[in-house]
Order: structure tokens, then sequence, then C-alpha cells
């Protein structure tokens, strides 16, 4: 194989890696503003996590059709308790836009 970057199908992802990709869902009031305006849900995700790894993650956990991810990356705060500094984590989110018809409830309302 020769190709520098493997095609879709060419590309395979360990299924234990790929469950612990997604930290955790971020549901703010930015979050369900995106998620209303573009079809689209925002996760935390790892610091080294890729975004097709992100992608296949989303799509084997929620078995949805995934258009697009993009990915930010925030830098921790410092803050002052008292006397003492520290410091924020470093925080890593995934924008996953879904594709058109595609639906992903994350209140954990039955529809």
């Amino acid at each position: 194989m020769s190709r520098v970057n493997p095609t879709p199908a060419e590309r395979k992802f360990d299924e234990g890696r790929l469950m612990q990709v997604l930290v955790a869902p971020i549901v703010s009031e930015k979050a369900t503003h995106v998620a209303d305006k573009s079809n689209a849900v925002t996760f935390k995700v790892l610091q080294d996590a890729t975004k097709p790894e992100i992608k296949a993650a989303v799509e084997l956990m929620f078995k949805v059709e995934v258009k697009g991810v993009s990915v930010v990356n925030t830098k921790g705060k410092t803050k002052r308790f008292g006397r003492s500094v520290g410091r924020r984590d470093n925080v890593r989110k995934a924008y996953v836009t879904l594709k058109e018809g595609q639906e992903l409830n994350l209140s954990g309302e039955a529809a």
C-alpha cells in the first residue's frame, strides 16, 4: 500500500479505542443552539483523537450517518482558590454534523 492517506474502506480502527474516544456529550446553551441550527452534536473527546476516529466512534455507538466533524481545542484557564493557584484541564470539543434525516437524542427522553 503506497498511499499516504488510506481510503475509508482501507481505514480500520480498534473498537476498544473507539469506545473511549467520546468522553461525554456537551449539553450547554451554545451546544443546543448549534444542534438546532445545523443538525450538529457536541462531544468532549480525547486530546489525541482524530477526526476520522471521532466520526467512526459516533457512527459505531449511535448508529447514525455523519456528514462531517469539526474540532476545537480550548486551553484551560488559570484559576485561584484562595491563596493557591489552580489550572483547569485543556478540553478538545468535537462538533459532529449529521446527515439530513439523521437524529441523535442525548436528553434521555423517549421520542
